[in-house]
């Protein structure tokens, strides 16, 4: 068993958090945030767009059980893409489509990947998501932590 580690930002980190906990093989997720330039960020601080977070979710997984490529089906399927710094009725640079990776082997997949997804028309417009090394990740507050699941929604 090898345990990696990635990180995605498609939007209000519950629905993320809650698609990909019920993945076979990703054996634990982590609302937080990340991208920006203020250290220990709230929930509040991000919210009102003055961070430079996004709100995301780490990843870890089990790569003999799932596949990055696979993680990365589901986020391009979680999502739109297309859409800069907004998902649904979320607005704010804290919702963009982005993906942080920790090794140069999630970076070429990751980029390979969006490539596949601009080329296969299924989009429109031009996918905007990021693809950025990690800088720091800070977990969120305990509640948003499996908020649907909590709340009974899942």
């Amino acid at each position: 068993m090898s345990i990696e580690k990635i990180i995605f930002g498609a939007g209000c980190f519950w629905g993320v958090e809650s698609t990909f906990c019920r993945i076979d093989g990703v054996r634990n997720t982590t609302c937080g945030y990340s991208g920006g330039d203020v250290a220990h960020p709230t929930y509040e601080m991000v919210c009102k767009d003055k961070t430079g977070h996004a709100e995301v979710v780490l990843v870890e997984y089990d790569t003999s059980a799932v596949s990055l490529d696979e993680l990365l089906d589901v986020f391009w399927q979680c999502h739109d893409p297309t859409t800069k710094d907004r998902q649904g009725v979320d607005i704010g640079t804290q919702y963009r489509s982005t993906i942080y990776f920790f090794t140069p082997e999630q970076e070429a997949a990751a980029k390979l990947s969006r490539s596949r997804i601009q080329q296969s028309g299924r989009w429109q417009s031009p996918v905007v998501t990021e693809i950025l090394p990690v800088n720091t990740f800070y977990p969120a507050e305990k509640y948003h932590q499996r908020y649907f699941e909590k709340r009974g929604i899942l």
